[in-house]
C-alpha cells in the first residue's frame, strides 16, 4: 500500500483534489472561476484551495494529459512549485496553445497535483569538477536513440 502524508486544506467540498483511479500519482485540481482561454493566450487560473504541506514535502502542480493532448491546454510553469511554507491560495498559469478559445467552467480539472519529498541539497563550492563521462556536452549530445 502507497504511504500517505496529511496535507491540511481549507476549501469548500467540491473542490478538494481527488485522485481519480487508484494509484494514481496526481490528484486533480480544479478550477473555481469560469472563463476562457483565448487561442495562443495565458491566464492564472484559481483553484479555491490553500493548503499546509508538512515541512520536506513539495506539491508540484503538472498538466492533464488529456487536456494537454485533445485541446492544447497545459501547464505553462510546469511543473509548477507550492512549497511547505506558502499559505495562499493554489493558483495554475495556463497557457492555451490551440487556434481555438478554450472555456473552463467552474469545477471543470485543470491540472494535477503530486505530493512528493524533498531533499535539500548542500552546495559545496570547489574549483573544479569531477570528470564524467558526459562531461560538458549539452542538449541533444546523447544521440537520437
Amino acid at each position: 500500500m502507497t504511504e500517505s502524508v496529511p496535507v491540511l486544506i481549507v476549501a469548500d467540498e467540491e473542490m478538494i483534489p481527488h485522485y481519480s483511479k487508484p494509484g494514481d500519482a496526481g490528484a486533480d485540481l480544479r478550477s473555481s472561476q469560469a472563463l476562457t482561454i483565448e487561442a495562443g493566450e495565458r491566464t492564472l487560473v484559481k483553484t479555491g484551495i490553500s493548503i499546509a504541506l508538512p515541512a520536506g514535502y513539495v506539491g508540484l502542480v503538472h498538466p492533464r494529459s488529456g487536456l494537454a493532448q485533445k485541446q492544447g491546454i497545459t501547464v505553462l510553469n510546469s511543473p509548477g512549485t507550492v512549497d511547505a511554507g506558502y499559505r495562499g491560495e493554489i493558483m495554475v498559469t495556463l497557457i492555451n496553445t490551440s487556434n481555438e478559445p478554450f472555456e473552463i467552467a467552474i469545477g471543470d480539472r485543470i491540472a494535477q497535483l503530486l505530493v512528493q519529498q524533498v531533499v535539500r541539497a548542500e552546495f559545496i563550492s570547489v574549483q573544479s569538477l569531477p570528470g564524467s563521462d558526459r562531461g560538458e556536452s549539452g542538449f541533444g549530445s546523447s544521440g537520437r536513440n
